[in-house]
């Protein structure tokens, strides 16, 4: 079936509807002034700028005739994405680096225009299981849902897996026959093709990019669902789950994913499958960091430091509750907190001397806010605590050795803390896994008694 489509709510609208329609008419959304405004008015100013040098308030000048040049450049197949600026930033617990694509203000705005065309193709096809940058789900919820099924349903062996570099090996021929299950628009696809083949500017060496999605690109967190959706989603939901006697389920953030069984033999089947079905897609499993581990009211008597596992920064471990029964409980993992300190310290020493004591003192609060509003879940507060703590006692260190003359005593400095409102430890996400509210449908063909609500209507398989 094919459709042609008038405006974006449309768009939504039927790809919710019919999730097996080709759009065959998009491509004059991308080429719209108004939309184009719109996508260069939702770019963050304090983002870095690409390999021209110009930031969104340069583009700003002439506004108004940039994107119209842009339109029409566009409309008329003259528009080349420049090459993404290459920048590294660390990677937490490691000593490897993490590479970042920085693209121009211009190519921001295109991105920013796909991405809002694409997403709505996909989002009722997406499934539950499926948290990673979408509208209305979170890390959080992630994680609550994943402490929550363990609680309440028989899951005894959890899989922690790993795609080595997947940002970096995405191949471009698969994510082009996957977005061509819904965009029958050769214009789009065109354009589509011109960005993942941009290249990459490094130490001014330009570097062709035949592989990989750059991370940094707005449109990239969209096509790494639209590949694992393809390679991971579907072939879980439709060969791996309905074949097992137990009950099995998956929860995927972006590329970090776990997945829980009822029954040993089910996981490491699952485990072993899993490298092949990676392969074929051009994709390589860290098999240094893949494991299946007993997991759940069994395992709770297991050995403390190998019956756990780490997913989306908190590290999950079997514990009890006052009463002695089991309970799921989270924490924040050892090299995210050490992470945190490391850099809060490497900020507070290089910014000391440029703000004023106030505005200091205001930005590290920003900080220490940010980290606890992320991490301060239900059985977490111990760890936030020490995080709060630590991170005191080096804002008061670093403040002092501003000069050679002591600036606070700590009862001074703790006035000082009240008056800016310095943040306070408290939960601020409730995941007492007791309560989560875990939505199940009976099973069918499955073995199971019972399966998760997968929402979304299933669209055209491209499964292998």
């Amino acid at each position: 079936m094919e459709i042609v489509a008038t405006d974006l709510t449309r768009i939504s609208t039927k790809a919710q509807q019919c999730p097996e329609l080709v759009f065959t008419s998009l491509y004059h959304h991308v080429t719209d002034v108004d939309n184009l405004r719109e996508c260069f008015l939702s770019l963050d100013e304090r983002k870095a700028a690409g390999i021209d040098g110009k930031s969104k308030a340069d583009y700003e000048d002439r506004l108004e005739e940039n994107l119209r040049e842009l339109s029409a450049r566009l409309a008329k197949h003259g528009y080349r994405p420049s090459p993404k600026r290459r920048t590294y930033v660390p990677k937490p617990g490691s000593d490897k680096k993490r590479p970042l694509g920085i693209s121009t203000v211009e190519d921001k705005i295109v991105e920013e225009a796909m991405k809002r065309v694409l997403e709505p193709l996909w989002e009722p096809l997406f499934r539950d299981f499926s948290y990673g940058y979408r509208t209305d789900k979170s890390a959080q919820e992630c994680v609550n849902q994943l402490g929550g099924t363990i609680q309440q349903r028989p899951v005894n062996h959890v899989v922690e897996a790993d795609i080595r570099g997947f940002f970096d090996n995405v191949n471009h021929e698969w994510l082009i026959k996957f977005v061509e299950q819904r965009v029958g628009d050769p214009r789009m696809m065109r354009l589509l093709k011109r960005m993942l083949k941009g290249g990459i500017m490094e130490n001014g060496i330009k570097t062709e990019t035949e592989a990989g999605t750059p991370q940094g690109s707005i449109l990239s967190p969209l096509l790494s669902n639209i590949y694992l959706h393809y390679v991971l989603d579907l072939w879980f939901d439709k060969k791996v789950s309905p074949k097992c006697r137990g009950e099995a389920y998956l929860f995927r953030f972006a590329d970090d994913f776990v997945a829980c069984f009822e029954r040993e033999a089910e996981a490491e089947l699952f485990r072993h499958r899993l490298k092949d079905r990676l392969e074929g897609f051009s994709l390589e499993l860290a098999q240094e960091k893949t494991r299946t581990l007993p997991f759940g009211r069994k395992a709770r008597a297991c050995d403390r430091k190998t019956g756990q596992f780490e997913f989306l920064g908190f590290t999950f471990y079997c514990g009890r509750t006052r009463r002695g029964d089991f309970k799921v409980k989270r924490r924040t993992s050892r090299k995210k907190k050490i992470d945190f300190l490391q850099r809060f310290t490497a900020w507070i020493k290089a910014k000391r001397h440029l703000y004023r004591t106030g505005e200091l003192l205001k930005r590290a609060r920003s900080r220490i806010t940010g980290h606890l509003n992320y991490y301060a879940i239900t059985d977490n507060s111990e760890q936030c605590q020490k995080v709060l703590r630590a991170a005191t006692r080096i804002l008061y260190k670093w403040l002092n050795r501003r000069s050679q003359k002591k600036s606070y005593n700590w009862n001074k400095f703790n006035k000082v803390l009240r008056c800016i409102g310095w943040p306070v430890m408290r939960v601020r996400h409730n995941m007492c896994p007791f309560r989560v509210q875990l939505k199940f449908t009976s099973g069918a063909g499955c073995g199971k008694s019972a399966r998760p609500v997968l929402r979304g209507t299933r669209g055209a398989t491209g499964t292998r």
